[in-house]
């Protein structure tokens, strides 16, 4: 991938359009971790998980006068919020006397 890459950029290095020139620039600023992107394999599935966390918030919020109430909504949904007191409604978070 490596040498497929340094060809791209030795060509954009040369070409004649300023556009390509300033990318060339710019991938070479950034070279160490462009390759170590395609070594460590990232993948977006978290992102992926908390999109579909928010796309049933959106289906829940419907109705609601403003976007910002499904902004709110999402964060209090998908943004794992620490400070929040419990839901009194949530049973899995009740203590159960035995």
């Amino acid at each position: 991938m490596a040498e497929l890459l340094t060809a791209r950029l030795t060509w954009a290095k040369r070409s004649h359009e300023a556009p390509c020139r300033k990318l060339a620039r710019t991938l070479q600023a950034h070279w160490d971790r462009i390759l170590k992107r395609f070594d460590s394999r990232p993948t977006n599935g978290a992102v992926e998980a908390i999109n579909g966390t928010i796309q049933a918030v959106k289906a829940r919020a419907r109705g609601y006068p403003t976007t910002r109430n499904l902004i709110n909504l999402a964060y209090l949904v998908a943004g794992r919020l620490k400070h929040l007191p419990a839901s009194p409604y949530d049973i899995t978070s009740r203590v159960v006397a035995t």
